[in-house]
């Protein structure tokens, strides 16, 4: 039986066997069996995907602020030791010599406007065709220079890995890909936010936890059913503050919301690429000595081993886990390189994937959120 690994926290691995083309365990979007009933074009495409071992890509997919901001922090990122992975800095960044493919999915992006109307299946299959899509570009080997060319002539890297970055997207879309790979035999690795950062949550003993979320995160109910899915013993609460023009009121609005759970507090999860980390620690800390009754209140329900999480940290580490356990890394001597590319409407009314520039992008997208 071949062994399919989807991996969405370097601890854990999820291996799916399969010789043949299987039935899907709840129906699939008609694009995957359109591709799964081919024998060439997409269906080869995904059947050789994360084949090329350690030769190939690390592919960030979903919205343009998400992407970049991960990228940059997995292009920088110094916290291990390159040789024995020991938590000590050794002044090379630890994805030295890979190359990240930030992939800006511009055409469908912010995936909260699919929640913003009466949620239905046809806005709900748009989403998970836009996951499928997305992992296609990452797997092929061409592009477009310009989305108004009449063929992908660019050469670019094939990705053997696939962060998701999009909790939306994780919910509906993975399981698509995933039945992709299924069908078509196809192996690549796949992260996702939600479960690497619950996975991250249980390694490190919470049983009870909040999750800050924008509101379409939480009505899509991702943590609740990852949760499930992982067995967690505990309780995952999902919440939405009111918004507050600073950290602490925000940070007070969600706690006063969890403490009407009458639940202690183990771990925060933050749903945020670019949280305000240090803001956060001051403000719990100033919970911790603070003597007003309501502080008193929100520190009796913190554990004492209270801890936060984000995406891009839990992400990024777990990708490291995952290129060292499974020998994936690309082993060159050289700096983390990011490319950038863009979904785009071709001349045909297509979606197609197209490169743009580093200049582009930081004019286009960084300033608008550094």
């Amino acid at each position: 039986m071949r062994k399919l690994a989807i991996v969405c926290l370097a601890l854990a691995s999820l291996a799916i066997a399969c010789k043949q083309a299987v039935p899907a365990p709840r129906p699939t979007i008609p694009l995957v069996e359109r591709i799964a009933a081919d024998t060439t074009g997409l269906h080869r495409l995904a059947a050789t995907a994360g084949h090329q071992g350690g030769h190939g890509a690390i592919a960030l997919l979903g919205e343009p602020s998400d992407v970049i901001r991960l990228a940059r922090h997995m292009q920088h990122v110094d916290a291990l030791d390159n040789i024995d992975a020991r938590t000590v800095r050794d002044s090379l960044p630890d994805f030295a010599g890979e190359e990240f493919q930030a992939i800006l999915d511009v055409m469908h992006a912010p995936y909260a406007h699919f929640f913003a109307l009466e949620l239905n299946r046809e806005s709900l299959d748009s989403l998970r065709e836009a996951s499928v899509r997305n992992a296609l570009f990452a797997w092929d080997s061409t592009c477009y220079s310009r989305a108004t060319d009449k063929a992908a002539t660019l050469q670019k890297s094939r990705s053997k890995v696939l962060i998701y970055t999009s909790f939306l997207q994780e919910q509906y879309g993975l399981f698509d890909v995933d039945t992709l790979q299924q069908l078509t035999g196809g192996g690549s690795y796949l992260l996702a936010p939600a479960r690497t950062l619950l996975e991250d949550a249980i390694r490190q003993g919470a049983k009870h936890i909040a999750v800050w979320a924008p509101r379409a995160v939480r009505q899509s109910d991702v943590f609740p059913n990852v949760y499930e899915e992982l067995g967690g013993t505990g309780t995952v609460t999902v919440l939405t503050p009111d918004a507050a023009l600073d950290v602490r009121t925000e940070l007070r609005n969600l706690l006063r919301q969890y403490h009407t759970t009458e639940l202690p507090l183990d771990a925060l999860i933050l749903c945020d690429y670019h949280p305000d980390l240090a803001s956060l620690a001051s403000e719990v800390a100033l919970i911790r000595q603070s003597t007003s009754d309501q502080d008193r209140a929100y520190n009796q329900m913190l554990s004492s081993s209270f801890f936060v999480l984000d995406p891009c940290t839990s992400l990024t580490a777990a990708a490291y886990r995952l290129l060292r356990r499974e020998n994936l890394f690309a082993h060159r001597i050289s700096l983390p390189q990011v490319r950038y590319y863009e979904t785009a409407e071709s001349l045909g009314g297509e979606t197609v994937l197209e490169e743009a520039s580093p200049r582009y992008v930081q004019s286009a997208y960084v300033s608008d959120f550094d």
